[in-house]
């Protein structure tokens, strides 16, 4: 109102002032604030005349005033607007976060959504507190309404909705259980058949080495394949033998399998022997003096049926395992021989020596010439198993090969030691079957 009456005023000053035609007076108008309830007319205070140099500097500090106080008013309304502004929207979100709680169904056992207008808090940590707190209300809630409804009815059960729930609940605990069962299944299969592929592979990549170290050395030009050729050990002596570059792993079980020639007399020696620290003994084949041929494992002996001393080959094959010492002998794919009771429950020992030809006092050495092997060996090849009945006679007939898992009868896999001891290209193999 004062702002207005010194505009009126100001306006009647200058119209006066400024009139074409009119003389000044001499005459100042002043203008004060009136009530409402007062007069309506704009007193005006006669003040001396000043000079015009006091009437200019007058004017100019009036309208600087003005100016200051419009840029002020012009401030404020401003700010007021963009206040009105944002309450507007913040009382917007209130109404749309009131009218989906309305249109929502089950809402009240959900997660309750917080309008907060736009005033997040800036911690996750807060945001989870305030939902615990806010479940914890409503479990709060739903134990007092059962108390409130079981202190009237006399018994107490849960509501449809938490019956509903729980079933859900259960459901999904099914599915997920069955979920993870199978992929505990699928992956228990996966890691099976990656075992199987890898270790398939990797006797797939060491044949093939071996085969490439062969053609290397030369090794192959006399024989047909790695496996035909023969050892010969013409000679009864102490230092005529061959020796296997590898050693064998525990076993639990095994078979040895060989086509063996002899006509030594008396006993044909010790055709193969196997020793480790401890015991020289661990596996040994021997037909020494007219004693029939025997199988020792930790120095425990069987006397095997098997009868070779005629100067033609034969295929021979032992078998046995440490379940109740069980063994059987084979002899040109007959089985002629079974027993138990040998070594039972002795697991054959890893990292020992296998020598063809000597029997081992220590392990690799101190050879006794009276129990030395005279004749020829081929496709000694040993398994980490028994094999079955119908292998064995597979081979023995000429019907097929298998080399040994653990030991395979390779050219590289033989080393031979002393003057007259050789490895020479063998026959085929139906020249080798008794009746050829």
């Amino acid at each position: 109102m004062f702002l207005l009456c010194r505009i009126l005023c100001l306006s009647v000053f200058w119209s006066r002032y400024l009139t074409v035609g009119q003389p000044d007076d001499g005459k100042r108008y002043i203008c004060r604030a009136v009530p409402l309830t007062g007069d309506s007319t704009c007193p005006v205070t006669l003040l001396p005349e000043l000079s015009q140099g006091s009437q200019e500097e007058e004017l100019r500090n009036t309208v600087m005033q003005l100016r200051e106080t419009i840029l002020q008013q012009k401030e404020t309304i401003t700010k007021q607007v963009g206040t009105i502004s944002e309450l507007n929207t913040k009382l917007s979100l209130c109404g749309t976060a009131t009218d989906e709680r309305k249109n929502s169904k089950g809402g009240g056992w959900g997660k309750e959504k917080q309008n907060t207008m736009g005033d997040v808090p800036r911690d996750p940590n807060d945001t989870i507190d305030s939902l615990g707190k806010t479940m914890q209300g409503l479990k709060d809630r739903l134990e007092n309404l059962e108390q409130q409804r079981a202190n009237i009815s006399g018994t107490s059960f849960p509501s449809e909705l938490r019956d509903l729930l729980q079933r859900r609940l259960g459901e999904l605990e099914k599915q997920l259980l069955k979920k993870v069962s199978s992929l505990e299944q699928e992956k228990s299969m996966l890691s099976n058949a990656t075992a199987a592929y890898r270790q398939k592979t990797e006797s797939t990549l060491n044949a093939l080495v071996e085969r490439i170290s062969e053609l290397e050395k030369g090794t192959r030009s006399d024989f047909k394949s790695p496996e035909q050729f023969k050892l010969s050990l013409p000679q009864r002596t102490n230092y005529l033998y061959g020796r296997i570059t590898k050693s064998l792993p525990e076993m639990y079980a095994f078979t040895l399998c060989m086509w063996i020639k002899s006509s030594a007399s008396p006993g044909i020696g010790t055709p193969f022997s196997y020793g480790v620290p401890g015991q020289a003994n661990e596996i040994v084949l021997i037909e020494w003096g007219n004693n029939p041929i025997e199988l020792l494992i930790n120095d425990k002996v069987a006397q095997l049926p098997i009868e070779v001393r005629d100067g033609r080959w034969h295929h021979i094959c032992v078998s046995w395992t440490t379940r109740d010492g069980q063994w059987d002998a084979y002899q040109d794919g007959e089985k002629l021989g079974t027993g138990d009771n040998l070594a039972a429950w002795h697991p054959i020992k890893p990292g020992g020596v296998i020598i063809l030809g000597q029997e081992q006092d220590v392990v690799g050495g101190r050879f006794d010439a009276g129990q030395a092997f005279v004749g020829e060996l081929s496709q000694v090849n040993i398994w980490d198993r028994v094999l079955k009945p119908s292998e064995i006679q597979c081979m023995a007939n000429c019907s097929t090969y298998l080399p040994g898992n653990i030991i395979p009868w390779l050219a590289s896999n033989v080393e031979v030691f002393g003057r007259g001891a050789f490895k020479r290209p063998l026959e085929m193999c139906q020249e080798r079957l008794p009746n050829s």
